[in-house]
């Protein structure tokens, strides 16, 4: 039965609000995946924060749109897969790199970081990427090591001082 013209504005409502709210969205064409392949991906989407919603090429452009997000219109087409990124910024783009390692006919069309529409190419780059907590620990681990390294040598001199001392005192 074909959709009411209220459904069709409803549902892109729905999915303008989801892409308002979405950090980074990937989409993909899921449709050579099988049904448990395709339960398992949305079981590790659900872990992810990263909400699967299925959707046609003309309400997507009419959401994007009506959310004040470009899209390059000629790389999205067929079957449509949106994953929206709700935590990670990454999550969506790892999710689906890691489903087309296991399953090679899974075409990413692209994805949308920071308003910005990205090309395949840029989110399988995405994916790659280490995590945001990894990202953090690096950046830590990097202001850490000249610190530790200073602490190191101001300690050296003290007990070098002592080892003076105790030297000298050893000596009288």
């Amino acid at each position: 039965m074909a959709k009411t013209r209220q459904q069709k504005e409803a549902e892109v409502r729905e999915v303008a609000e989801g892409l308002k709210e979405a950090k980074s969205i990937v989409v993909a064409d899921l449709s050579p995946l099988k049904v448990q392949e395709n339960t398992m991906l949305r079981q590790k989407a659900k872990l992810q924060s990263v909400r699967v919603k299925g959707v046609k090429k003309t309400l997507f452009r009419l959401a994007a749109k009506e959310a004040g997000l470009t899209v390059d219109e000629f790389s999205v087409g067929g079957s449509m897969t949106l994953l929206l990124g709700l935590g990670d910024e990454v999550a969506p783009a790892r999710l689906v790199a890691e489903i087309q390692k296991e399953r090679k006919g899974l075409n990413i069309q692209g994805g949308i970081l920071e308003s910005r529409w990205m090309t395949s190419e840029e989110v399988i780059a995405l994916a790659k990427l280490p995590s945001k907590d990894q990202l953090i620990a690096q950046v830590v681990g990097s202001i850490r090591a000249p610190l530790s390294g200073l602490v190191g040598v101001l300690q050296g001199n003290l007990r070098n001082l002592v080892y003076v001392l105790n030297a000298v005192k050893d000596s009288k």
